[in-house]
C-alpha cells in the first residue's frame, strides 16, 4: 500500500525544475518588452509557437512563470527568478558555444543583426544579400531598431552585431555607457545635410547658416537626430520651433515640398530616396556629420558567423553603402 508520504516523495522526484535555455531567453525577454508577441518578434519565433512552448515549460516546472496583466504579461515570482539569472546563464552559454565553434571551424550558424531603420532601405539588404551569396549556410535573422534599442537587444543577447548611429559630442551618446562592456567599431562617416522647400527666399543659396532659419518652422527625426538639431541650433543662438516629427526620411522630404517646414537629414536618408519636386538640398552652416558604425560584445569575432558578418560588412565598398553625391541640379531650387 503506498502512503501519502510515498505520492509526496514520488511528485518531487518527477519534478524537474530545471529551466532549459529557451525558457530563459524566453522569461528575459517578456521581462523585457512586456508581451508575449514582442518577446517572440525579438527571439525570430512566431507567437503561437512561443506561447506553447512557455506553456510546457510551466507543466513541466510546476510552476506558472506569467499571468495576463491587461493586454500583455507580467512575470511570476516564478517567473521573475528565471529572469534574473537568465543573462549570466545564457552569456555563459554563448561564450562556451563561441569556443566550440571556433575550435569546429563551423561555415555555417545564425547571425542576429540589429540595424536603424535608413540602414534598413541602405546598407542592410546589400549585407545580407553578399552574406547569402557568399555563405548560403550562414542564417541571417534582421530586427530593425534605433541605436538605443539595438544596444539593449545587444546587452540581453538578443542581437549579436548592432549597426548603429552617433553624433559628435552628444551627451546623451548610448554608446557612452559602458555597462554593457562593448565594442564599437567606426565604418564611415556621412555629411547632414539641409533640406529648404524651393519656396524658401534662401533656396538658391549652396550654403545656408542655421541662424538665418531661425524664424522657420523645423521638422525633427528621431530622438537622437532631434537632439542633434537642438545642439546645433543652440550654437547659432536659437532654439528650432519644431512642430512636426518623425524619422519617416521620405514623409520628412514631402512635408518641406509642401513649404510645413525645413529640417536636416543624414545623407544616407536620401540615398535611397527620389527627391519631390519642391525640394533643394544645401550645406548647413556649421556643417555636420554623423558615424556610423558597428557595435560587438568583447570576444564576438570568436564566433565564426559573426567574424563572416563583420568581414563582410567591412568589405562593403562605398557604392554599397548606399551613399551618393549631389550634383547642382538636385542641390539648388527647380
Amino acid at each position: 500500500m503506498i502512503g501519502i508520504g510515498t505520492i509526496t516523495f514520488c511528485y518531487d522526484l518527477c519534478m524537474d525544475t530545471t529551466p532549459d535555455l529557451l525558457t530563459l531567453r524566453i522569461v528575459r525577454a517578456i521581462s523585457e518588452h512586456g508581451t508575449i508577441s514582442e518577446a517572440a518578434s525579438i527571439l525570430g519565433y512566431s507567437q503561437p509557437a512561443l506561447s506553447q512552448h512557455l506553456t510546457r515549460a510551466q507543466t513541466r516546472l510546476g510552476l506558472a512563470l506569467i499571468v495576463r496583466a491587461g493586454r500583455g504579461v507580467r512575470l511570476t515570482e516564478a517567473g521573475r527568478a528565471l529572469a534574473s539569472h537568465a543573462v549570466t546563464v545564457l552569456n555563459a552559454v554563448d561564450a562556451a558555444s563561441a569556443e566550440l565553434a571556433e575550435l569546429a571551424g563551423l561555415s555555417s550558424g545564425t547571425v542576429r543583426i540589429a540595424a536603424f531603420p535608413t540602414a534598413s532601405s541602405t546598407l542592410v539588404p546589400r549585407l545580407i544579400r553578399q552574406l547569402r551569396q557568399q555563405h548560403p549556410n550562414l542564417t541571417v535573422n534582421y530586427v530593425e531598431a534605433e541605436p538605443p534599442q539595438a544596444l539593449q537587444l545587444l546587452r540581453d543577447g538578443a542581437a549579436d552585431v548592432a549597426i548603429t548611429f552617433s553624433y559628435p559630442e552628444d551627451r546623451a551618446d548610448p554608446h557612452l555607457a559602458r555597462d554593457g562592456g562593448h565594442m564599437t567599431v567606426p565604418l564611415f562617416t556621412e555629411p547632414v545635410v539641409l533640406v529648404l522647400p524651393d519656396s524658401h527666399s534662401l533656396a538658391k543659396a549652396d550654403d545656408v547658416r542655421l541662424a538665418e532659419l531661425a524664424n522657420d518652422p523645423w521638422i525633427a527625426g528621431c530622438t537622437l537626430c532631434r537632439g542633434h538639431l537642438l545642439a546645433l541650433c543652440n550654437l547659432e543662438g536659437f532654439a528650432p520651433a519644431i512642430g512636426l516629427e518623425t524619422d519617416n526620411a521620405l514623409a520628412v522630404l514631402n512635408f518641406v515640398s509642401r513649404g510645413l517646414g525645413v529640417a536636416l537629414l543624414p545623407q544616407l536618408a536620401l540615398s535611397s530616396l527620389t527627391l519631390p519636386e519642391g525640394v533643394s538640398i544645401h550645406a548647413p552652416q556649421p556643417s555636420s556629420e554623423r558615424t556610423i558604425q558597428y557595435v560587438i560584445q568583447p570576444g564576438a569575432t570568436r564566433i565564426p558567423s559573426v567574424a563572416t558578418t563583420i568581414a563582410t560588412l567591412t568589405a562593403l565598398d562605398g557604392a554599397s553603402w548606399g551613399l551618393r553625391d549631389y550634383p547642382e541640379s538636385e542641390r539648388t531650387a527647380r
